[in-house]
């Protein structure tokens, strides 16, 4: 089965790319490997979450808006290459904008991470880091990059 095919089983419909909110590009490729910028929870144009997670934004809320994040880092790739040149998701580099005290950005993470694991299975297990931060781009909570292999 392709990923194509493993996200429509799963009813995940990849959004458009998010348009640069700078001086950059959303994904790049240099050999087998795809980096994609950092991702906010952008949908349709709109950030969809903004503060400090463990004051203005609970755990949970955080965790999906990760996902969304590597929703928007799997489209990247998808406009680039493909999401069907994915052989593995190598690295996932989560950014958590926390409140002073707040030490649960793995958790957070695992929105994104979880989300790898149902479209990829064991290829989309990979190694990750998960960076408390005290702010980040438009008070968005939380920012993914992804690194995955292709074919």
């Amino acid at each position: 089965m392709s990923w194509s095919e493993r996200l429509s089983e799963l009813g995940i419909e990849l959004p458009e790319v998010v348009t640069p909110l700078a001086a950059y590009v959303p994904a790049v490729r240099t050999g087998n490997l795809v980096y994609t910028s950092g991702q906010l929870p952008i949908v349709s144009g709109e950030l969809t979450g903004a503060g400090k997670v463990g004051a203005d934004v609970t755990a949970e809320e955080a965790k999906a808006l990760a996902r969304v994040c590597g929703l928007n880092a799997l489209a990247a790739v998808h406009g680039l290459v493909g999401i069907d040149a994915i052989t593995r998701v190598v690295k996932v580099v989560g950014f958590v904008a926390s409140a002073p005290g707040f030490d649960g950005q793995p958790g957070v993470i695992n929105g994104a991470s979880e989300l790898f694991g149902e479209i990829f299975g064991d290829a989309g297990a990979h190694a990750r880091s998960a960076v408390g931060v005290s702010e980040l781009p438009r008070n968005t909570p939380v920012e993914v990059e992804l690194i995955v292999e292709v074919a």
